[in-house]
């Protein structure tokens, strides 16, 4: 049996939507496993409302969600991180900050459901297809024996579940 837990950091870039929605999931459906945290290289300074509304839709809780940069997870301070999974197309191609302990990174790109132009119900589908797009990946990360695999084999299973279709 594993007690510990697991620190993980999802990043976009505005921390507004997607990584606020994965960090609120996870921190939930972990079930005290995981220790969530988001953040953008650019962050908007605020949450989507729509993105809290599909939170609070499904349950989670929306206490301590906020935009905030990825400079609060990079200082000597800062919680060490097992994972760091970036959740949008923009943020794969950006140069990271140095991550101390060399956790397992990862990318599963989202569409960017705060780009969507349209109507309410169009955005609220938008973000409600993108929060179950997010919590079907979160589930297959949960399932794996995290515990059990070495370094490189639980790269490979994040790398594929960031592949697999939603």
């Amino acid at each position: 049996m594993n007690d510990k837990t697991y620190n993980v950091l999802f990043l976009c870039t505005g921390n507004s939507a997607r990584s606020i929605m994965a960090e609120a999931i996870l921190n939930v459906a972990g079930r005290g496993r995981f220790k969530t945290y988001s953040a953008g290289s650019h962050s908007t300074g605020e949450v989507n409302h729509f993105a809290l509304e599909q939170i609070e839709t499904i349950g989670y809780p929306l206490d301590n969600l906020r935009s905030k940069s990825w400079n609060e997870f990079s200082g000597p301070d800062a919680p060490h991180m097992d994972f760091i999974i970036t959740v949008c197309d923009k943020a794969v191609g950006e140069v990271c900050p140095f991550w101390p302990g060399q956790p397992t990174t990862a990318h599963w790109g989202f569409e960017d459901p705060a780009a969507v132009d349209g109507s309410e119900a169009q955005i609220r589908q938008a973000f409600s297809k993108i929060c179950r797009e997010i919590k079907t990946r979160l589930d297959i990360f949960l399932s794996l024996p995290i515990n059990k695999l070495d370094k490189l084999a639980l790269k490979r299973e994040m790398d594929r579940i960031g592949t697999s279709e939603t």
